[in-house]
């Protein structure tokens, strides 16, 4: 047999009619699979409005919450409010980042003489990451202003004033209960490097510091950007929880309107409203994660 009939011989299978046929019959299951799922789909949801709109305490519950009247007049003025939220979100990031890699690298230092770094990450991770956000954003809200150590005001993003304000030590708490996670996130990436990665920078004479800054995280960056982005996506949320200190917010401004009508329908607005911020966020973030798994053909660090 010649080079070129083995060449057909290997070929030829996938000319056989019976290879469309198989084709054929796979697209069909994958339409069959799509029209079953939507149909269980399009069930579950119709046994759940009908099993809720039908129990005796619906019209209660639709005029308390779901107020269609008091929805078109609510949504706007509270939608205002976003921009508060927004802000308050993109004055954390830098700062997180910022912190959570300091506390990383601390983590992560090898030297002897820096051991009092490395324990005091370890604590730093250990109480922040223990402490539920809310309880964070409780004592540093109102208990570090209450010391009354500073005077004087301060502007940042627009959202000056006392340097006691909430609108200061508010996004401090998050930042120190953020900056843990994060700085776990950074830890790993950079303990994900293969020890290789550094023999080789040594091989090529380049000193501990150089290896970190050339080698090491170039490589742990990559690495942890799909967790870093999950995080983010937390803390867009969890600024709401600033509206515990008194900063008018999305949140606090569906409150106030709630205990001014009697009426709950805005907190259905206020949740509404982060839904159309969150999920587009999420669903982006699930896909750059799926991006990045299938461009490093390897699992992300969690």
């Amino acid at each position: 047999m010649t080079n070129e009939e083995g060449a057909d011989a290997v070929s030829a299978p996938s000319r056989v009619p019976g290879l469309t046929r198989r084709e054929v019959w796979l697209r069909r299951q994958r339409r069959r699979g799509i029209l079953i799922a939507s149909v269980s789909t399009a069930v579950v949801l119709t046994v759940a409005v009908v099993g809720i709109t039908s129990a005796s305490g619906w019209p209660r519950v639709k005029q308390l919450f779901f107020n269609g009247e008091r929805f078109k007049k609510d949504f706007p003025e509270i939608l205002g409010y976003l921009w508060v939220d927004i802000k308050l979100f993109l004055q954390c990031i830098p700062f997180i980042l910022i912190w959570g890699m300091t506390i990383a690298l601390c983590r992560n230092a090898r030297t002897p003489v820096l051991f009092p770094l490395r324990a005091f990450a370890a604590a730093y991770t250990d109480i922040f990451r223990g402490i539920p956000v809310v309880l964070t954003i409780y004592l540093i809200g109102f208990g570090v202003p209450a010391l009354g150590l500073w005077e004087g005001e301060i502007r940042f993003l627009g959202l000056g004033g006392d340097v006691r304000s909430v609108y200061l030590w508010g996004p401090v708490a998050l930042i120190l209960s953020y900056s843990a996670y994060v700085a776990e996130v950074f830890r790993s990436g950079i303990e994900g490097v293969h020890e290789s990665q550094r023999a080789g920078a040594r091989s090529l004479g380049l000193s501990q510091r150089q290896t970190l800054h050339h080698v090491v995280l170039p490589q742990a960056a990559r690495r942890v950007v799909p967790p870093l982005m999950n995080d983010f996506l937390s803390l867009q949320k969890d600024v709401a929880l600033l509206s515990f200190l008194g900063i008018i917010d999305v949140f606090r401004r569906a409150q106030s309107i709630k205990d001014l009508r009697g009426n709950y329908t805005p907190y259905v607005v206020a949740a509404i409203i982060f839904l159309c911020l969150t999920v587009p966020l999420t669903r982006f973030v699930d896909w750059y994660t799926a991006r990045h798994r299938r461009r490093t053909g390897g699992t992300v660090v969690a």
